[in-house]
């Protein structure tokens, strides 16, 4: 192909000393002797060559200026099958391309970073610009004056702080294009004073004669350090006599102390130092003890609570908590144990706002089936007051510990459990909710009345009975078989379940006693009077059913159609005699 017309053809100088022109070279898909070849020259004057061109990815010529500011260049492209040219008219005064800034110093204070450097390029004024990395990854542009342009002032930083910054610069009168960038410079401001206060908190232990009390405190994203803390300032005075100050300094590593008090109110402040000066004193105010807390140290002495523990619940993002919120604070504190069964226990605490009533508290040390601990306080002119406790989990867990049966007490139909749970509030894994009772004959499946079916497993069938009072540690099943034995468990359940049955207890009813003497009286009985009367058979039938019968032995001649005055009279007339026989003289002469 006949070559193309060159494009992108411009020229400009770096030096004001040097022009060098660029273009984008073109395929004509001729090679060799026929490959395009190019010409540099003033446009006036075609035949004179300014330059040699060279051509990799761009093409490039470069020649002296000398004296010469307004130039007329022609680049010519030729090869066996055609010629094109491309012209460029410029003023090299307009066409300064400096080169990247070097050797850059730097000079800092706690908030300002001033950069310096040198540059060859004396002939023409620049304007450069600097750009700043903040830690944060944010990007931030200032540019320097034209009277003063080797060197820029960055204002407004943050003590104590990396910043990353490089330069770049252009012409001022006649912009063209920006320089290189520098080198990425890392710089560090020097230290300030810190700004700012810590979040302190504190626990108190009522102890005979005063009052232990735990102090903590922790940087919050307003409090900056503005350098490296070195040391922790703790300083308490009694209010009510005014006496002299105690001081204690704790190196930077500590962020808890404890300190001794009688009952009077103290303030309490601590403050952070650097290698410039101390943060503003954070402060607390320890109200004088009363004899409320003096009754709290009663109960603590008997391991009980004053306080009634609120139950809180868990949820996907931490445990919930709720408050009653009372217009006379300015703001709420929760506070609690990420570890609880350590002791000492490492407390945090969170503040909240005079409009809160109500918070979500999530951690990472927080797992399922630990009972957590929380106390909301409510904190008006420094002083805080115990308002209420809560206690709560992340996520209840069933219960690691089958409750004991202790005693078993069987009827025919009926058996009665006690049971101990052995479940202290510190190692439940859940709040108790209740007991399920489970019994099943070994043979056949479970219909008791007032029951329930549950299915395991294995699909065999259980008769389940619900307790919904934790208190509750007896129960009777009723309607159970004489003579049967059964298989029967108690299980203890909480907000997340009960754990698996495995192991059951075995019990047999005995018979029962009523059916025992009901077929007393009914073949017992009747069996014996038989066998009494078939051995004596001879005088049952001279009694019940005689030969000859006689009247006064006769039980039908009591009555009293029978009877003439007291004698017992057998009319003849009234039956019909197989045979008459007259026993004696004496008894006919009678009758």
């Amino acid at each position: 192909e006949p070559p193309d017309t060159p494009k992108d053809f411009s020229c400009q100088t770096r030096d004001m000393k040097r022009v060098t022109c660029t273009w984008r070279e073109e395929e004509t898909y001729l090679y060799g002797k026929n490959s395009p070849r190019y010409t540099l020259s003033k446009t006036s004057s075609q035949k004179t060559a300014l330059c040699k061109a060279s051509c990799s990815n761009q093409c490039s010529c470069s020649w002296d200026i000398g004296q010469q500011w307004i130039w007329n260049v022609t680049v010519t492209v030729e090869n066996p099958l055609g010629k094109k040219t491309a012209t460029d008219v410029f003023d090299v005064n307009h066409r300064m391309y400096p080169t990247a800034p070097s050797q850059i110093q730097e000079d800092c204070t706690d908030t300002e970073i001033t950069l310096h450097w040198n540059d060859e390029n004396n002939r023409i004024e620049l304007f450069c610009q600097t750009e700043v990395l903040q830690p944060d990854g944010k990007v931030e542009l200032h540019n320097s004056s034209v009277a003063n342009w080797r060197r820029i002032t960055v204002r407004g930083l943050q003590p104590y702080t990396e910043y990353t910054v490089r330069v770049r610069c252009a012409a001022a009168r006649h912009f063209w294009r920006w320089s290189e960038w520098s080198q990425p410079r890392p710089t560090r401001t020097k230290e300030g004073t810190p700004s700012g206060k810590l979040d302190i908190w504190r626990e108190i232990t009522p102890v005979l004669g005063g009052r232990n009390v735990t102090l903590f405190w922790k940087q919050t994203p307003s409090f900056q350090a503005n350098g490296k803390i070195i040391s922790y300032e703790v300083t308490w005075e009694k209010i009510e006599d005014g006496s002299k100050p105690e001081s204690v300094s704790f190196s930077s590593l500590y962020n808890s102390t404890r300190i001794f008090i009688d009952n009077h109110s103290y303030r309490i402040h601590i403050m952070a130092k650097n290698s410039v000066n101390f943060s503003l004193p954070s402060v607390l105010i320890i109200s004088r003890a009363t004899d409320n807390s003096r009754k709290i140290l009663f109960f603590s002495f008997l391991g009980t609570e004053e306080l009634k523990e609120g139950q809180v619940n868990g949820t996907d993002d931490g445990i919930f908590i709720s408050w009653e919120p009372k217009s006379i604070y300015e703001s709420y504190i929760i506070d609690w144990c990420n570890f609880p069964r350590l002791q000492p226990c490492d407390l945090q605490w969170k503040r909240f706002g005079p409009n809160t009533s109500s918070a979500v508290i999530s951690s990472a040390a927080f797992v399922p089936g630990v009972r957590y601990k929380f106390r909301v306080y409510g904190s008006v002119a420094n002083r805080a007051s115990l308002l209420e406790k809560k206690i709560g989990y992340l996520r209840e867990l069933p219960p690691s510990l089958d409750p004991i049966v202790r005693k078993v007490d069987l009827t025919y139909n009926s058996v009665t459990l006690s049971w101990d749970s052995h479940l202290t509030n510190e190692s439940e894994r859940g709040f108790l909710r209740g007991y399920h009772v489970y019994v099943s004959p070994i043979q056949g499946n479970c219909n008791l009345k007032g029951s329930k079916k549950h299915i395991l497993s294995d699909e065999s069938e259980l008769c389940k009975y619900t307790i919904e009072n934790p208190e509750e540690k007896r129960y009777t099943v009723k309607h159970l078989m004489p003579n049967t034995k059964y298989k029967i468990v108690v299980k203890a359940f909480t907000g997340g379940g009960e754990t698996p049955i495995v192991n059951f207890r075995y019990v047999d009813t005995p018979y029962n006693s009523n059916m025992l003497y009901f077929v007393f009286l009914l073949v017992i009985i009747p069996t014996l009077v038989a066998a009494v009367c078939h051995w004596k058979m001879k005088w049952v039938k001279e009694c019940c059913c005689p030969v000859i019968p006689s009247p006064n032995k006769s039980k039908v001649l009591s009555f009293k159609e029978f009877k003439i005055d007291s004698e017992k009279v057998l009319k003849i007339n009234d039956c019909l005699p197989d045979m008459l026989a007259v026993g004696s003289n004496a008894e006919a002469h009678k009758l």
